[in-house]
């Protein structure tokens, strides 16, 4: 289980990584298919700036620190940073929230914006609306999916279509 501002590397048929009650919050999930490495952060905020000591003690709050994190341990669990599916969900407008600007828009472009810098390629994403999201990650087959309570699971990215064929 990934809670808010962490961030979780694992590689095996067993794991699966998962995550609950997205609003706002942004979920970025990284898979790497041919070593079944995968990893889950759990973003709160777009930006380290905001408060850099927290950044400092807990990377994965800021979407920023925590991608970064999240890269470090991947490579170092043996995945090739070239070969990264890369899905997110979450980036929510909860309705009846206290809003400072709409955090949810804010995080996924933070998000987008280094992402693209990398030159990692999404290929995948449940995002934005105002229902909140539970996500998981399961690192046999790399499937990403919505599992709110109340609701049918939906997958999301490339297994989605594997699973029509």
């Amino acid at each position: 289980m990934v809670q808010i501002g962490e961030c979780r590397v694992a590689s095996g048929p067993e794991v699966t990584l998962a995550t609950l009650a997205l609003g706002s919050c942004v979920a970025v999930a990284a898979f790497d298919r041919r070593t079944r490495v995968g990893g889950l952060l759990h973003i709160l905020l777009p930006d380290s700036a905001l408060d850099p000591d927290k950044a400092k003690r807990s990377p994965g709050v800021f979407a920023d620190t925590g991608l970064a994190l999240l890269w470090r341990q991947l490579r170092a669990a043996g995945a090739d940073l070239s070969r990264l599916e890369i899905q997110l969900a979450g980036g929510a407008s909860i309705n009846g929230a206290p809003t400072y600007g709409d955090i949810g828009a804010s995080n996924l472009a933070a998000v987008r914006r280094w992402l693209a810098c990398t030159g990692a390629q999404i290929v995948g994403e449940q995002v934005g609306g105002t229902d909140p999201k539970s996500v998981r990650l399961d690192l046999s087959t790399g499937r990403f999916w919505n599992c709110s309570p109340g609701k049918a699971p939906v997958t999301i990215g490339p297994e989605s279509q594997r699973s029509k064929l």
